[in-house]
């Protein structure tokens, strides 16, 4: 239970989720980085990974939910806010356990929901193209960014820097309005959210953060990122065709509560 203020309010509790799949030897460098008094809890939830994931998210006090299958990056995420909403979040704060997104940001970014500037804030990689490409961040895998985080900010009428960043904050009236239950299992689960967050109304803003590309920093090869690429361009095309009310779509439709 929290403690209550001075003022008979409740404090309120940020949580960071680490959607995990084979980060052993990523997952301290990643929680070290934290600043201390930022996050409440850090719930990683692993999708049956084949190396000790688990054991070192556990030695190192995080709350662990271990998939019995294997599910998919989008499946990870479901369970992610599921359970941080269950542990009453305020805030939640995305972040991959691989330390390819440096953790030190989560205080900026979650300042800008609290200061009520935002409601989703996504952590941008590319503040420059010489950065990101001295980053290590693979051409191709710069060229298709910009492509369609030009062609996203077009179509869904937004001027964000990085569309497909795996950091990312939200505020728990996000979480509790978007159905991000009938979004896909895959990567494109990302996309869909985004989507959704501009159909419901919802601010989206973004942070400068650092990454780091190296072996072990988690990445989709050219044809999964062909696929994302296609299946993102998809989702566009669903936005519209529901926003004109040419083909409703259950990604764009307020979620069912139990007395619907």
């Amino acid at each position: 239970m929290h403690a209550v203020a001075a003022d008979n309010t409740l404090p309120q509790r940020t949580i960071a989720v680490m959607p995990a799949y084979n980060a052993s030897k990523t997952i301290r460098r990643t929680l070290e980085d934290i600043p201390k008094g930022v996050v409440d809890e850090v719930i990683l939830v692993d999708d049956c990974s084949t190396d000790d994931t688990v054991e070192v998210a556990k030695s190192l006090g995080v709350t662990v939910i271990e998939h019995k299958k294997n599910g998919g990056y989008g499946a990870n995420q479901k369970t992610c806010y599921e359970h941080a909403l269950q542990r009453g979040a305020d805030f939640v704060v995305m972040i991959h356990p691989d330390y390819q997104y440096d953790s030190r940001v989560m205080g900026a970014a979650i300042e800008f929901i609290k200061l009520g500037i935002c409601d989703v804030v996504l952590g941008s990689r590319i503040r420059t193209r010489r950065e990101a490409l001295k980053g290590g961040m693979p051409v191709y895998k710069y060229i298709a960014n910009r492509f369609l985080t030009t062609i996203e900010n077009v179509a869904l009428g937004q001027n964000v820097g990085d569309f497909h960043s795996g950091f990312r904050a939200y505020s728990r009236a996000v979480l509790e309005k978007i159905p991000f239950q009938t979004n896909s299992d895959d990567f494109v689960f990302d996309s869909q959210f985004l989507a959704q967050a501009v159909h419901f109304g919802f601010r989206i803003g973004d942070v400068p953060v650092p990454v780091r590309y190296f072996d072990e920093a988690s990445s989709i090869n050219f044809r999964r990122s062909a696929k994302y690429g296609l299946a993102t361009l998809g989702v566009l095309a669903q936005f519209h065709l529901h926003r004109m009310d040419i083909w409703k779509n259950r990604l764009f439709l307020e979620k069912q509560t139990s007395s619907d």
